[in-house]
């Protein structure tokens, strides 16, 4: 079983705000696709350097399980790609790990 963090900026690039319509439609596709999903609300920090200039991020995070791994990273994988077209970012990141139900 793998489960995996998606962490989604809530500003554009410029600062102004992602249009919490956005938001919702990554909740559903994720819904559609993985059946479930815990929504991890509360606003988050990320901070990133890239060369000399520090980065920082407002985020949430939604977390997915899959026991299907392949297809799981297939749809990920597409998923980040329209997302960081459609939110205007450089990258998009998401963690997968290995986890055990009890």
């Amino acid at each position: 079983m793998k489960e995996y963090d998606v962490f989604v900026p809530l500003t554009y690039n410029d600062g102004s705000a992602i249009e919490g319509e956005k938001l919702q439609r990554i909740q559903f596709k994720l819904l559609e696709f993985f059946d479930g999903l815990t929504y991890f609300p509360q606003p988050n920090q990320g901070f990133w350097k890239m060369g000399d200039v520090m980065y920082r991020d407002e985020i949430v995070i939604y977390r997915v399980l899959s026991p299907k791994t392949r297809s799981a990273r297939q749809f990920l994988s597409r998923l980040k790609d329209s997302l960081k077209r459609e939110l205007e970012q450089e990258d998009i990141l998401i963690i997968e790990r290995d986890i055990k139900k009890l």
